[in-house]
């Protein structure tokens, strides 16, 4: 399968923070999540793919265009929204959806209102009087209007109240009906994005600790309790010990259970994880 988006060996350096050497790829028809702690990278990540910024080292493709050499025919394709993003200088919501709507051949207007009311935003609205949650609505309906083969958001789902990311994963969902449309999205709503993706990424301090599937990762991933004296055997990460009961997270929940049998350990459970457990396993 192809990818929508392609990040090979992207660095950048902060005082006291380095992203990468940072490998991610998004196949296209995909909805990613990438998941980490504040800090991780994520943002840092994002406004990269989309320009904010100049790597250090590394290269970047959206649908096959270098995301600095082919700038425009990037963002021609791409949107990016961002609660940092301000639309103010244009006031009034009304002037800002006819200033975007402009730079793109296929906007559609009518889908534009219909998202504006369904968002519940007012058109004539001071863009200055929004609430956090509004303005990051006007942002989803400036980026869905223009039904982007890409769609990159950070944190979309800040300041939403229940029925607008309800409303919100439903426009996503219809806007992926078909393979031409990939999002990539970064949040902290964990339960969320288990239900809604169908690829997971997990950066860490900069690095990529693992990506893959999301219900492949799960699958794959598994708690395994047990009481042992000592150290368990090596092939997983512990999670929590208390005296000598002892829980880790294994790819290879068979074969490990076999080496807890070997070494003489008792009362040996194995039960799935959640998105939530396996990200807390892995960055903790």
């Amino acid at each position: 399968m192809q990818n929508a988006i392609e990040i090979r060996g992207l660095s950048k350096s902060f005082p006291g923070f380095q992203l990468g050497p940072l490998d991610l790829s998004v196949p296209s028809g995909a909805i990613y999540g990438l998941v980490g702690p504040n800090g991780a990278g994520k943002t840092t990540t994002l406004d990269l793919i989309f320009g904010l910024g100049l790597p250090q080292a590394g290269e970047i493709r959206v649908l096959g265009c270098d995301h600095m050499k082919d700038e425009v025919a990037m963002k021609q394709a791409a949107a990016y929204v961002s609660p940092q993003t301000s639309y103010v200088p244009w006031k009034y919501v009304r002037r800002a959806v006819r200033f975007i709507g402009a730079f793109y051949p296929d906007w559609d207007q009518d889908y534009c209102d219909d998202l504006l009311k369904r968002f519940r935003i007012d058109p004539d609205a001071k863009i200055a009087t929004l609430s956090l949650g509004n303005n990051i609505k006007l942002g989803l309906v400036l980026a869905l209007a223009r039904r982007p083969r890409v769609l990159i958001m950070d944190e979309p789902t800040i300041g939403l109240d229940p029925l607008s990311k309800k409303d919100l994963f439903a426009e996503l969902l219809a806007l992926m009906r078909d393979q031409n449309h990939t999002v990539l999205i970064s949040s902290h709503n964990l339960t969320d994005l288990e239900r809604f993706t169908d690829h997971i990424g997990v950066i860490h301090e900069g690095r990529l600790l693992l990506e893959g599937r999301t219900d492949h990762l799960l699958e794959t991933h598994r708690q395994v309790s047990f009481s042992l004296d000592g150290a368990p055997p090596p092939g997983a990460r512990v999670i929590e010990r208390d005296g000598d009961r002892q829980r880790v997270l294994t790819e290879s929940a068979d074969e490990y259970r076999e080496s807890l049998a070997g070494c003489g350990a008792k009362g040996i459970s194995v039960k799935p994880v959640t998105l939530e457990e396996l990200f807390t396993a892995l960055v903790e």
